[in-house]
């Protein structure tokens, strides 16, 4: 029986998204794997915040830049407010969308990701994709 799925987004710097993931987004690192034991890269890490976990990889063959990680919250805005003041770049704040969820978009240090978090709130209708 399936328990749970784990996101895992392609990083490119693996200090840098441990000190976003942790320090900017309020995550806690939960194990962090250096092949090697001395270089910071490549690395397989986890975090997690709210029972959400999310895996986060500088190996070359583990995802994608650009991935996108869709984080369902009960307040958008409150999310909001408090990345704007933990510094977190916001791609596009709360905005209410034609297909009925209401989202933000923040980025991560890899700027080449527009949205790699995408929040989605709980309190509303389900939509069937949530």
């Amino acid at each position: 029986m399936i328990k749970r799925a784990i996101p895992l987004l392609h990083v490119s710097d693996s200090a840098a998204a441990e000190d976003f993931y942790c320090k900017q987004l309020g995550f806690r690192l939960e194990f962090a794997h250096h092949p090697d034991g001395v270089k910071a890269d490549p690395c397989y890490m986890s975090v997690t915040r709210d029972g959400v976990w999310l895996h986060l990889s500088s190996f070359s063959g583990d995802g994608v830049l650009g991935g996108v990680a869709n984080l369902l919250v009960d307040d958008v805005d409150t999310l909001h407010a408090e990345l704007v003041a933990r510094g977190v770049r916001i791609d596009t704040g709360p905005v209410d969308q034609t297909w009925g969820t209401r989202e933000m978009y923040a980025k991560d240090m890899d700027v080449l990701c527009r949205a790699p978090l995408c929040a989605l709130p709980m309190k509303q209708p389900r939509q069937p994709w949530l």
